[in-house]
């Protein structure tokens, strides 16, 4: 038999997710839309995330060095009391639901988390923090799908809930034609005050 080798990159992003109640709550609403638009690329439940810096492809040795600045800067940072709320899209092509709460606390942690990234030297391209959940993303030539199903829970408003952990997740995004999947390559409670080296699970993202 073949050894398996790995990838020499891996494509990288730091995020958040929702607690199983709070993706369970906006799961209900959507179902129909599930039914409705089955052409939809719809992203997997388990996979929702906030995303708060995106790295792309990194070199796989890389990957390493975020670990010590990401503990250390989690176990500082209390965790952000957030809730989902409202839908849109970018482009009529991506679905998404909104988040609200606490935003400044958010927009403080996210600066963190990069300011961290580039005091490893790792490189990326710095873009505008826009708090979402993307959920769907509609199939090439549908300018409607997506419209349709944002305006069927426009006034949606989940139950706050509290980010306790932030999450290195590392995706198959361009590695082959089949659905998106994330796993945690590794996650930290935010608010320990352990600093580096604590690690705090990998509850939210699945691991794949």
């Amino acid at each position: 038999m073949k050894e398996q080798t790995q990838p020499a990159t891996v494509r990288v992003f730091i995020a958040l997710a929702p607690p199983d109640p709070a993706k369970e709550e906006l799961a209900r609403v959507l179902r129909p839309a599930y039914d409705t638009h089955p052409d939809m690329r719809w992203n997997r439940v388990e996979d929702w995330h906030i995303t708060l810096a995106f790295l792309g492809e990194l070199p796989a040795e890389t990957v390493p060095l975020l670990r010590p600045a990401l503990a250390g800067l989690a176990g500082d940072h209390r965790p952000p009391g957030l809730a989902l709320r409202g839908s849109g899209n970018f482009d009529d092509r991506v679905l998404w639901s909104g988040i609200d709460g606490d935003l400044e606390e958010l927009h403080v942690l996210a600066a963190a988390v990069r300011t961290a990234v580039r005091t490893c030297g790792v490189a990326f391209e710095e873009r505008p923090l826009r708090p979402h959940l993307t959920l769907a993303r509609a199939r090439r030539g549908d300018r409607s799908s997506v419209g349709e199903i944002a305006a069927g829970f426009a006034g949606f408003t989940g139950c706050r809930w509290a980010a306790e952990r932030l999450h290195l997740v590392g995706s198959n995004v361009g590695r082959s034609s089949g659905p998106i999947h994330y796993r945690d390559i590794e996650a930290w409670a935010l608010g320990n005050g352990n600093g580096p080296g604590q690690q705090g699970g990998t509850s939210g993202l699945t691991r794949g």
